[in-house]
């Protein structure tokens, strides 16, 4: 069987024809597709699609039926047993690499995230459960944070890869908190500074692991544990734990992964989250030993599917006044990454999304979960 055949033969398990006429069908311009794909894996079919060798009108449907039927495990990944010896043999997160995601990814330009983002710019997944539009199901999940941590008026909080501010400014504008936000992202602390001006919220460029200004009432951190890696989860949640008072509580909001895998996708990492990392269920509960009491762990991983398509029709919507600036390619890449987590979501196969609540030494009498 050649390569074409066999990548056919693959794809129909998952019900899809190439050049068929479902919108998630895949159609092929340049025939070199399938030896490339067949022996680069995901990394190839992403950098073909950046190139122009295939298109689907949805792409996100697509990548939801391949990843349910589970058929790239079938497909050769290009340098996956080098990544994961150089992550079995290296610390790719540690602290002289710690501001690379941030140069990579969040640094690309603020007028990108603007048009992408709903107002208050927040950068992770909405809480869709009453919500019908981003802007509200960005609120509702900010709300929430809030609610579980017990947020009130005067408290001090902590906020691990706060991005452009959104759960600060709203922290201390809907319920009188202080904030200190820390994100290693220049371009986050440049344009997030300026939005929460008046309020009593300070935002910094640095390491988790320079934080050194305890106690704080309460810790969160939003969509930021995704770039600390294996090697650092227990360093991780020692800070926390150093720096969270007795009767404080921890919010963790994570992407995390059905599977303990030693390495994030290759396309991903290579052309849009450098060095991340998915922790698993057994990697969490490792970190958290001996330091917290896991009060609450609650999944909401189907509602990135909505988010991120969300966030896709505004990247569309927005990118006749964005292409001048970063063209063709990026438009490409910028899609096939958006539309190709979506699908991801969809599947529920392996991305899921966790909000965790950890306290010191219990919450006397027990926590209440909040939904």
């Amino acid at each position: 069987m050649n390569a074409e055949q066999k990548i056919k033969e693959l794809l129909s398990r998952a019900g899809v024809t190439v050049n068929g006429q479902n919108p998630y069908d895949p159609q092929v311009h340049d025939e070199r597709l399938y030896s490339r794909v067949l022996s680069g894996g995901t990394l190839a079919l992403g950098e073909a699609y950046m190139d122009g060798w295939w298109d689907v009108d949805d792409m996100s449907e697509l990548f939801h039926r391949v990843l349910l039927a589970d058929i790239q495990t079938a497909v050769m990944e290009t340098g996956v047993l080098f990544s994961v010896l150089q992550e079995k043999l290296f610390n790719r997160q540690n602290k002289a690499r710690a501001f690379q995601v941030g140069e990579k990814h969040y640094d690309l330009g603020n007028d990108l995230y603007q048009k992408m983002l709903d107002r208050r710019m927040t950068y992770t997944c909405g809480y869709w459960k009453d919500a019908k539009t981003l802007d509200e199901a960005q609120e509702a999940k900010l709300d929430l944070v809030c609610r579980k941590i017990g947020l009130k008026k005067g408290d001090r909080v902590l906020d691990i890869g706060c991005g452009w501010g959104s759960f600060a400014q709203y922290a201390a504008e809907k319920y009188g908190a202080s904030v200190v936000g820390v994100t290693v992202s220049k371009e986050q602390v440049a344009l997030g500074s300026e939005r929460v001006k008046g309020l009593p919220v300070e935002i910094r460029l640095q390491d988790y692991r320079a934080i050194s200004d305890g106690p704080y009432d309460h810790i969160v951190s939003l969509g930021m544990f995704e770039h600390v890696g294996h090697k650092n989860y227990r360093t991780y949640m020692k800070k926390v734990h150093e720096l969270l008072k007795d009767g404080g509580l921890f919010l963790l909001h994570t992407i995390g992964s059905n599977q303990l895998t030693p390495i994030s996708d290759p396309w991903i990492d290579r052309y849009i989250f450098p060095n991340g990392m998915l922790p698993s269920v057994q990697q969490l509960g490792a970190s958290i030993e001996k330091l917290f009491v896991m009060e609450d762990w609650h999944n909401f991983g189907a509602d990135y599917d909505k988010t991120l398509m969300n966030w896709y029709l505004n990247f569309e919507k927005a990118w006749s006044s964005l292409k001048e600036k970063y063209g063709e390619r990026f438009c490409r890449m910028w899609r096939y990454y958006l539309l190709f987590t979506a699908g991801a979501f969809r599947s529920r196969q392996n991305n899921q999304l966790w909000q965790i609540v950890l306290s010191k030494n219990g919450v006397p009498g027990g926590y209440q979960s909040i939904r």
